[in-house]
């Protein structure tokens, strides 16, 4: 993740740079050629895995210097203490202390302001955005395949062998080398529970189009989210739910996007 947004800062200042050469032949009065723009793109993020989720967003213009948007954004939040770990007998693969996922909807409003227009048919432009809304987070339980089968004097397996599928809960599994495997994603789908929150977002981003209908670019910026109470992704018998979680999720994000404009 660390190496993505390395990446994603040396990609933002050389697209500045051309930016800035750019706005200086561009007349910052020039009316936009477009009246609506729509991009989706794939996000990651400081609270993500690899990919950290997914976007949309629609924008309207209101005047040469002003746009206003709504967008949705889907994304996975982890807890920065998870740690996956294998069990060495079964060679299957889980996260350690994870009793529940959290996926989040972000729909959001707000105001761009065009810092830096590019010119008619190539260029990069830069914007400026603020916005905000209701978070919506889900917890899905975490499920894993725990090893009930009896063992004799010897630790040996006494059949008929007894593996099943449960959320994760350190008072019923505290061994965890018979943590076999995690379950399929959507084992617990059926008892997700809904959290209300909300978030407030700013953001920079630079727009590429070489065409006039057509839009690619990259948006950097911030997320605070907070929501009333602490939501449970880890449980350890040594600490308080409260204690181990979180009620405020910040994060830093890149989206990569592509979208059209008309």
């Amino acid at each position: 993740m660390r190496n993505i947004f390395t990446f994603g800062c040396f990609l933002l200042g050389t697209l500045s740079t051309v930016s800035v050469a750019r706005a200086q032949s561009v007349s910052g009065t020039d009316e936009p050629s477009y009246r609506k723009e729509f991009t989706y793109g794939i996000n990651f993020n400081t609270r993500g895995g690899l990919v950290g989720g997914v976007a949309l967003r629609s924008s309207r213009v209101l005047d040469e210097k002003w746009l206003r948007f709504w967008s949705v954004e889907g994304v996975e939040v982890k807890h920065p203490k998870e740690q996956r770990r294998p069990n060495q007998y079964t060679g299957g693969i889980y996260t350690n202390a994870k009793a529940n996922y959290l996926f989040v909807l972000r729909p959001s409003v707000g105001l761009e302001r065009v810092i830096f227009r590019k010119a008619p048919d190539s260029g990069v432009q830069v914007n400026a955005r603020l916005g905000g809304g209701p978070s919506i987070g889900l917890l899905m339980p975490y499920y894993i395949y725990y090893d009930y089968t009896p063992r004799d004097n010897r630790g040996v397996p006494v059949p008929p062998q007894d593996i099943r599928a449960e959320q994760y809960d350190p008072q019923k599994h505290p061994a965890q080398e018979f943590i076999v495997d995690r379950a399929p994603l959507f084992s617990g789908i059926n008892n997700t529970r809904p959290k209300l929150g909300a978030h407030l977002r700013g953001a920079l981003s630079f727009e590429y189009g070489r065409y006039k209908d057509a839009v690619a670019g990259v948006e950097t910026g911030f997320v605070v989210e907070a929501y009333a109470k602490e939501l449970t992704i880890l449980k350890t018998a040594l600490l308080d739910d409260k204690q181990l979680n979180n009620k405020f999720f910040p994060s830093v994000y890149l989206t990569i996007f592509l979208g059209n404009r008309n």
